[in-house]
């Protein structure tokens, strides 16, 4: 047994939005502490919401991240739509899935080639990673643009895109500019998804299942973005104004965000293994044949593999936006009416990392009351936790300068976008 005492500290963990820091204790070899702690400050987005014009909701709440806005505006627009008894379909809906699609291209590709990758293959970071692997990194950078011209042609603009409102959009385009301004591009773009997927699967992956409890949206004909039911692999099968009964929140001491956990069960995950695993039979044909051919099966329980998920996800993003495209006609007008009136409206739509989970309260003018807004990283904070200290505990013979590598990414695993949970990170690592 281990009985020297031994501290690894990393002052900022790279590679991942906002920051934190993680201590794990160790006693011989007993792991007897992991704390994700979490110190970034609140920004109190709920707070300042409330009084304003409920119109301005989507705008605001896309302020909250530069890289998934669109979540925030899905989110906050199906809430408010529902508190006004609202319901967006047809071609306006089908841009809402287009627009969805960018942000889940360029956030996805972000993540698995430039953050995520260079942890498999030993790099401190793209950069370093470009020099070796300069036409993967190339690839990568062509496909995220795809994801983010899509966002700029619809949103109005790339980062915190201005086109989205509560009943639809303030402006169209028209068939013939999505076609000439993406068509070609989504088409290059998927064949780079399809290669995405080889890529990731190859990458050197440990063993480690966990037998998690997957949440996630589920559409009876569609691949989740925007709407459906909360449902588990553990029994969940709920509409989203159930949210707050079935989840709650707790203020640890150590993180200045909130965790999240099932009432009846405690942690649960959220985000690509989530959907993916409850919702395999609903992606295209050539994302379930990639996926197949990767190795992944039908369901995936290695927090490793996300980076293949998240792959598999980016090929079926390219297939439905091209979808879109080729059924595409301009509606008119380019929004519903939407007319405040005393309510409460629930929104859930899923982020590139997960469920994001709004709720408002209007009055009959339609200033906004109450809001609550709960991100997929908050909701994965002691999800996080448990997978350190499983992996912790199993691999105690590594030396420390490689179990505290591979102890950042797991948190990597998981994309998280600390700013967002509201609030990654100082690491500290102490044997006993």
């Amino acid at each position: 047994m281990k009985t020297d005492n031994r501290v690894i500290k990393v002052d900022y963990l790279a590679r991942v939005e906002g920051e934190g820091g993680l201590h794990i204790k160790l006693k011989g070899d007993t792991v007897t502490s992991v704390q994700l702690r979490i110190f970034e400050p609140p920004r109190f987005f709920e707070a300042f919401l409330r009084g304003r014009d409920f119109r301005e909701v989507p705008d605001i709440t896309a302020r909250i991240c530069g890289i998934c806005p669109i979540a925030y505006q899905m989110s906050s627009v199906h809430a408010l739509e529902q508190a006004c008894g609202v319901q967006v379909d047809g071609q306006l809906r089908e841009l809402r899935r287009l627009i969805y699609c960018g942000e889940w291209i360029e956030s996805h590709v972000l993540h698995f080639a430039m953050l995520h990758a260079p942890d498999f293959l030993g790099y401190a970071d793209a950069i370093q990673m470009a020099k070796d692997h300069p036409a993967i990194v190339q690839q990568a950078l062509t496909l995220k643009k795809a994801g983010n011209d899509i966002v700029n042609v619809v949103g109005g603009r790339e980062i915190h895109p201005i086109n989205v409102r509560v009943g639809g959009f303030y402006k169209l385009p028209t068939r013939r500019e999505l076609q000439r301004r993406l068509k070609d591009q989504l088409e290059e773009a998927r064949q780079i998804a399809v290669e995405a997927v080889r890529w990731t699967a190859s990458l050197p992956c440990p063993d480690f299942e966990q037998d998690y409890e997957f949440v996630a949206l589920r559409h009876p004909d569609e691949y989740p973005f925007n709407e459906g039911r909360l449902v588990s692999n553990k029994g969940l099968d709920l509409s989203i104004s159930e949210y707050e009964t079935y989840f709650a929140e707790e203020h640890l001491e150590h993180s200045t965000a909130l965790h999240s956990h099932t009432r009846a069960r405690g942690a649960y995950l959220v985000g690509p293994l989530a959907r993916y695993s409850l919702n395999f039979d609903r992606l295209s044909p050539s994302a379930q044949e990639a996926a197949l051919a990767a190795g992944l099966g039908n369901e995936c329980r290695n927090p490793f593999k996300s980076i293949v998920v998240r792959a598999v996800e980016t090929l079926y993003a390219c297939d439905e936006a091209l979808r879109i495209l080729d059924s595409y006609e301009q509606p008119d007008p380019p929004a519903l009416p939407v007319e405040p009136r005393a309510g409460t409206g629930y929104g859930c739509s899923e982020a590139p990392r997960g469920i994001l989970y709004h709720r408002y309260r209007i009055d009959e003018q339609g200033a906004v009351l109450d809001a609550r807004i709960v991100p997929p990283t908050s909701q994965n904070q002691r999800t996080i936790e448990h997978d350190l200290w499983q992996f912790a505990e199993r691999n105690l013979q590594l030396p420390d300068d490689r179990l505290t590598w591979q102890c950042e990414q797991i948190v990597r695993n998981y994309d998280p976008c600390i700013s967002c949970s509201t609030h990654f990170l100082r690491l500290s690592l102490e044997r006993e």
